[in-house]
């Protein structure tokens, strides 16, 4: 990075927040490509760290003193961070205490908010719809009838769903989980034994989006005459 993107800067505080800008810059492009980025560079300042932008912040707190005494004099310890990692701990203990933290493990036994639907296909309307239950409950069990084949409004078989949602929904991932159900039309329950039965209401804008209409803008172009 330093010999490509800031080749021009040097390491005053202004050129280093000019350097943290920049990496957040980049790691947002590659994020919205769809990847995962490790930034594994200094930022010594509360300014650094403002010019990077929002992250999970993992603070590696496992030295006094580091090799540059310009950066020591200028370091500030962070106030805020996602994980600190110590001077005791393999490196390998270190690495599964924020895998824990950026992908927990599902947990069938916590509160869970159940979807039930075709998703055919999966579209925006669904993602917010899926991230308001994940934001009032926490964790969320998508539920994917079987309609595959039965006619033309039907056309995705269950791994290409489950595949669509699991990529919409990457940034959540360890808090929901796609499963497989067959082509429940009704849903009937006894005396109540603690089920919450709620309509979530969106904004219009989101309850106006069709699968329908993102059906046909997926349809193979017709063959003119």
């Amino acid at each position: 990075m330093r010999a490509n993107l800031s080749r021009d800067l040097g390491f005053s505080h202004a050129d280093r927040v000019v350097h943290a800008r920049r990496m957040g810059w980049m790691c947002d492009r590659v994020v919205e490509a769809g990847g995962t980025v490790i930034a594994d560079f200094i930022c010594p300042t509360k300014q650094t760290r403002a010019a990077f932008g929002e992250a999970f912040t993992i603070w590696i707190d496992r030295i006094e003193h580091g090799r540059f005494e310009d950066t020591n004099k200028m370091f500030v310890p962070p106030q805020r961070y996602d994980l600190r990692v110590s001077a005791q701990g393999t490196p390998q203990y270190w690495a599964e205490q924020a895998l824990a933290k950026l992908r927990p493990a599902f947990d069938p036994q916590r509160p869970t908010a159940l979807f039930v639907g075709r998703y055919q296909p999966f579209h925006n309307g669904h993602q917010r719809l899926i991230e308001e239950g994940l934001r009032r409950v926490g964790q969320v069990c998508i539920a994917v009838r079987d309609t595959h084949g039965i006619d033309a409004k039907n056309p995705l078989p269950f791994f290409a769903v489950k595949q669509r949602i699991e990529t919409a929904l990457s940034v959540h991932a360890g808090r929901f989980v796609v499963v497989p159900l067959p082509n429940i039309t009704n849903v009937f329950y006894g005396r109540d034994v603690g089920y919450t039965v709620e309509r979530i209401v969106l904004d219009e804008s989101t309850e106006a989006i069709s699968a329908s209409k993102v059906r046909a803008l997926s349809a193979a172009p017709r063959r003119s005459e």
